[in-house]
């Protein structure tokens, strides 16, 4: 029996991807998979690639930030509107779109000359990534509507989220030490191909039946406050907090984002409408995903650093390091959303997997000079990776659940911000922290310059960094549990299909879709 078309949406919004009973929507899983898996492993491959990149182009260390800011500057300012561009005019031309544009753009960065074509290169990779995130979240939302189908989509889902910035460290160590760096950006290639033919095969496009309206001035709002916040927070992490180019933009952003709060509870055709994050769910959803994210880059930055700086690892040797948290994070992101979120709903797990994470961190802050990986690293990784893989998931389902599918790109684009704004926060605020507590270490011991020099001022240098590194953890630790505890209870009690069931769909909002009849 074939399924049922998918109807059209009230409010020129596009129809949602028909749901297929057939192994077709498993094959939109996998081309889902390999999108995302290209937008997040891009957040961090480049981080280990950057050494070589900085020799082969001769910049500065001022100007090395920005091969990562760029990135994140344009992807996290213009994610709403990627999302609401995929809601209006088709997630198929959207994901397509995307996916060309990364390519193109990764071909250009990787065959860069110079400082300023790397740059711009990486920049609007972050255009198109804004573009990609969201079409591919939203397909996976109106693709699944089986309950417990969906649960599994959202598990593998969210291990690759969870686990594709420390597949990120491993690619790049790999492809830089047996190849180039460039080809950090080249083997885009490969996984775009890949999806463009998966995309073109699999998918269809359902176009509004209504010319559809923008909100411009929501637009132009959202993304100065996010480009603002992502470059004020990433502005501290090599300034300092009090810098006026910090706190500058900081207060730009926080004032756009009120107007930008204010406008969309007046306008009629809203880029953001309100009904999809005042859903308390849905809200404790977002808010998971970005104190996760900022939690999340904390570990990359520091752990790679000491694995690297103070105990000797080489590029590819500390992405295999990451290999036990990648294993557990998928394994409970697969626990987490296919076992018990359809039994006792995102509340628990979300609040209790921060808090595991949590605890991970702390245990980390046992770290010193001359530690093992075996013996102080291996255990609070997994226990931190099984944390992440208890609230990613679910968090991205939760947050998706029960949107119009014409709202549903701008529900995982929200996400996608979430997670953006939540890394820029903790990289530049771990980073001044540990950066802080380090120079404050050091100072303590009043060491001459001179004696610096001598194996006794090395040794204090490498305790002074590790002192950092772990009031870094410390305050990682806090941020997973605050975040578990406030998480969990803007929450409800109960898996998602009874709060629905149990209280009708607000104006604008669907309940779940029914089952798809199945061969």
């Amino acid at each position: 029996m074939a399924a049922p078309s998918a109807p059209s949406v009230p409010g020129g919004g596009p129809a949602t991807q028909p749901a297929d009973p057939g192994q077709r929507r498993w094959l939109i899983l996998a081309l889902i998979g390999l999108a995302q898996l290209m937008i997040v492993l891009d957040i961090t491959i480049m981080n280990i690639a950057l050494p070589s990149a900085q020799h082969a182009l001769h910049f500065s260390n001022v100007d090395r930030q920005w091969i990562i800011t760029a990135y994140a500057l344009s992807f996290g300012s213009l994610l709403l509107f990627g999302g609401r561009l995929g809601d209006l005019f088709g997630r198929k031309v959207t994901l397509l779109t995307g996916l060309i544009g990364f390519a193109v753009a990764s071909a250009v960065g990787g065959a860069a000359l110079n400082f300023p074509m790397l740059v711009t290169a990486r920049a609007c990779q972050g255009v198109f990534a804004a573009l990609l995130a969201p079409a591919a979240l939203s397909l996976l939302t109106t693709t699944f509507s089986d309950p417990k189908e969906r649960g599994k989509a959202f598990g593998v889902y969210g291990a690759i989220v969870g686990a594709g910035g420390l597949v990120g460290l491993l690619l790049g160590g790999l492809l830089t030490e047996y190849l180039d760096w460039r080809w950090c950006l080249y083997v885009n290639l490969v996984f775009a191909g890949l999806a463009v033919a998966g995309a073109v095969t699999l998918l269809t496009n359902q176009r509004a039946a209504r010319t559809p309206r923008l909100d411009y001035l929501g637009v132009a709002l959202v993304s100065g406050s996010m480009f603002c916040l992502v470059y004020g927070f990433s502005n501290a992490g090599t300034h300092s907090w009090s810098a006026a180019s910090t706190w500058g933009f900081l207060a730009a952003g926080v004032v756009l984002l009120a107007a930008f709060v204010t406008w969309q509870s007046q306008t009629p055709h809203p880029l953001l409408p309100p009904r999809v994050v005042l859903d308390r769910n849905r809200g404790g959803a977002y808010l998971a995903v970005l104190v996760t994210g900022a939690g999340m880059f904390g570990i990359f930055l520091f752990l790679t650093y000491y694995l690297q700086t103070i105990l000797g690892y080489s590029p590819l040797k500390t992405g295999v390091a990451f290999l036990p948290t990648i294993a557990m994070v998928m394994l409970f992101a697969q626990i987490a959303n296919i076992v018990l979120m359809p039994r006792i709903g995102p509340k628990i797990l979300v609040g209790v997997g921060m808090v595991v994470a949590g605890a991970g961190m702390a245990w980390l802050t046992r770290l010193g000079v001359h530690s093992g990986y075996a013996t102080a690293i291996l255990g609070p990784m997994m226990v931190t990776g099984a944390g992440i893989g208890m609230s990613m998931p679910p968090s991205m389902n939760t947050g998706t659940f029960g949107v119009a599918p014409s709202d549903a790109g701008v529900a995982s684009a929200t996400l996608n911000v979430g997670q953006q704004l939540g890394g820029s926060i903790g990289t530049a605020l771990l980073n001044t922290i540990a950066t802080s507590a380090a120079a404050s270490y050091l100072t303590s011991l009043h060491l001459a310059p001179a004696a610096l020099a001598t194996a006794r001022g090395k040794l204090a240098l490498a305790t002074a960094q590790v002192h950092g590194y772990t009031t870094a953890f410390w305050w990682t630790a806090a941020i997973f549990a605050a975040g578990g505890l406030v998480c969990g209870s803007l929450m409800k009690w109960g898996p998602l299909a009874r709060q629905a069931e149990a209280q009708p769909a607000s104006p604008g909002e669907l309940a779940p879709s029914p089952v798809a009849p199945r061969h």
